[in-house]
């Protein structure tokens, strides 16, 4: 899915940095030039919405969007409630991903 991913928003013309583990993107650190941070709710075993409380904690202010494969009414509730831009369900169309990065990109939420 990352590489699918990474693909899709390099012919949008963005750049993107990928992370194998939420503690890879925990320790980065650097999200000054970010547009917005996409993370997805299932995390082999972690969940996507309590990275983003966690970076919330730490500051980070950059917009999120979350991708599911896992759709149901709590991780819609708490995915909205954690301050997403969007939330996608797999399989999610590619212009629907690329409207949500521009709407972060404009400063929309």
């Amino acid at each position: 899915m990352r590489t699918s991913i990474n693909r899709l928003l390099r012919e949008h013309g963005f750049n993107a940095t990928l992370f194998d583990s939420t503690k890879a993107l925990l320790d980065y650190g650097d999200f000054d030039q970010a547009i917005c941070i996409i993370i997805d709710i299932d995390l082999n075993g972690q969940c996507g919405i309590e990275l983003r409380r966690r970076l919330a904690e730490e500051g980070v202010t950059v917009p999120v969007i979350y991708i599911t494969g896992n759709d149901n009414r709590a991780n819609r509730l708490a995915a909205i409630e954690s301050g997403c831009i969007a939330y996608l369900t797999k399989p999610f169309t590619a212009r629907s991903f690329i409207e949500s990065i521009e709407r972060a990109r404009a400063g929309f939420a």
